[in-house]
């Protein structure tokens, strides 16, 4: 087998905000990278890998360039929040090994959230799954793998953040085929199914199913999670996913889009009680399946 050549690892989400941040400041200030790389004593090429978050960030560096740009107090603010989360050895990372790049800075992301507004065509969202519901998704995507099991570990130890007691308020709106797609066979989806019902009950979780009927004309074919961080970092991040990548959002006009379609999804999807309803009757149906499998 071909060996591919070493990739060079994925930048984490903090790091790229703050690089991305700076770039702003310099671009508005109307300098070039090699004017700024006179202020860190560096080359332009250093100023290019601090803005793309390939490097990781000088404490030193930044400010020197923040003080350089005239940064306002609230720039100052986000860019000291910045630094410190790029600089914070976090519990995901020892899953480095079996999470991709963009995924961790999702993960990152969450730590600092208050609020989460995710939609799911096709799954459960991460931060909802059980234990084996999340195994079939993984291997389904990667059958076989021998590292599988540290993937699932993955998926359970992010969802500490909804046990916290800061925890983000949190809405969920899946598409009704989520709960037709029986991931797993019938008594794991019937133990999702439950799980949601439970979680749906805990203060600041909303889960909301957009019924087959309504979904046409809003949904979109993939997924959507729109973060509103705490004080001190950038207000709002929305999180785009795609086969084997995903984007990041931060500037008003592109995350104001996402805004717009996610609360046409809201729009559109069930209240709580029909939700509920709909969450039930597929669990009913899951349980009815086990029972006759195991009988046959």
């Amino acid at each position: 087998m071909t060996q591919l050549p070493r990739q060079r690892p994925q930048p984490e989400t903090t790091a790229r905000l703050l690089g991305s941040r700076l770039r702003q400041l310099r671009v508005a200030r109307g300098e070039t990278l090699e004017e700024a790389a006179v202020v860190i004593r560096g080359s332009a090429a250093k100023v290019s890998r601090l803005e793309r978050g390939i490097t990781p960030a000088k404490a030193r560096d930044v400010r020197d360039l923040a003080t350089h740009y005239g940064a306002s107090p609230e720039d100052t603010s986000e860019i000291e929040y910045l630094l410190s989360q790029a600089h914070n050895r976090a519990w995901y990372k020892q899953y480095s090994d079996v999470t991709p790049g963009f995924l961790r800075r999702l993960i990152s992301l969450e730590q600092g959230t208050e609020r989460i507004i995710t939609y799911e065509a096709f799954v459960v969202p991460g931060l909802l799954q059980t234990h084996d519901y999340a195994r079939a998704v993984v291997e389904a995507a990667l059958p076989q793998d021998s590292a599988n099991e540290r993937r699932v570990a993955l998926r359970m130890e992010r969802k500490r953040i909804l046990k916290q007691p800061d925890r983000p308020h949190m809405t969920a709106l899946l598409d009704q085929g989520v709960l037709m797609r029986p991931r797993g066979g019938p008594e794991v989806m019937c133990r999702q199914l439950e799980h949601l019902l439970e979680m749906g009950h805990i203060p600041g979780i909303n889960i909301r199913v957009i019924e087959f009927e309504h979904s046409g004309d809003v949904s979109p074919p993939y997924p959507i999670t729109h973060l509103r961080l705490r004080d001190g970092g950038p207000p709002e991040v929305v999180y785009v996913e795609s086969i084997d990548s995903a984007h990041y959002l931060t500037r008003p006009a592109e995350t104001e889009t996402y805004r717009f379609v996610l609360n046409r999804l809201m729009d559109a999807a069930a209240d709580r009680l029909r939700s509920e309803e709909l969450l039930r009757k597929a669990a009913t149906r899951y349980r009815a399946m086990a029972g006759q499998s195991r009988r046959g």
